[in-house]
């Protein structure tokens, strides 16, 4: 997830930042262009496709411990590297592969987050095959009362709702998903609205 805790630029009030494009948004992208249009395009935008949720629920795993501009930067090389997270080819993968892997500069080169894609791709499988898509199982977990955050201090941590889902996910065999990344996730992938209202990425619809 992006880093929330980083002060509004400006000091305006409500954590929302005018760009010199005269753009309101949320503060966190700052004026970095990337994490400016990872703001406007991707978080927050509700997606249904199997493939993208399955990519990003690796990538915030990768994200542990580290800032999301640091994985968002690394995410092309990721993708390549994970044969565009195509969860069949990485469940084939093997310790040799992930020696190969560890080896490689441009991603993180962390054992554990590099086994646990290779094992989340097994459990994807077993989802599937189990009848059930990752799209219908993470879309159960919407909120009742989606949230309407005006200020920094309203946008939350994780929910009651992201704790059940990252339970639900390790108890299918899902690794680095606790309630913080599932939560991530949930902002992300748009089962959440968490851009401030005001913003200009904010769905009207959701205040």
């Amino acid at each position: 997830m992006p880093d929330l805790s980083e002060e509004p630029s400006g000091g305006l009030p409500d954590g929302l930042v005018r760009g010199e494009d005269g753009v309101l948004r949320c503060w966190w992208p700052g004026d970095d262009l990337e994490y400016r249009r990872y703001h406007d395009t991707e978080w927050g935008r509700p997606v249904h496709d199997d493939r993208r949720l399955f990519e990003k629920l690796c990538l915030e795993g990768f994200q542990a411990g580290l800032s999301w501009l640091t994985i968002l930067r690394r995410r092309p090389a990721l993708r390549e590297v994970f044969a565009d997270f195509d969860p069949e080819r990485i469940a084939a993968f093997g310790p040799e592969d992930v020696d190969r892997l560890l080896g490689d500069a441009r991603i993180i080169r962390h054992r554990g987050k590099v086994e646990a894609t290779v094992h989340n791709a097994r459990a994807y499988l077993d989802l599937v095959g189990e009848g059930t898509s990752l799209d219908d199982l993470v879309w159960r977990y919407t909120p009742e009362a989606p949230p309407i955050p005006r200020t920094r201090g309203d946008v939350r941590a994780t929910s009651a709702e992201a704790t059940v889902l990252a339970a639900d996910l390790k108890r299918r065999g899902f690794r680095f998903v606790g309630p913080t990344t599932a939560y991530a996730f949930c902002q992300a992938m748009g089962l959440v609205d968490d851009h401030l209202v005001g913003c200009a990425s904010r769905t009207p619809s959701t205040g």
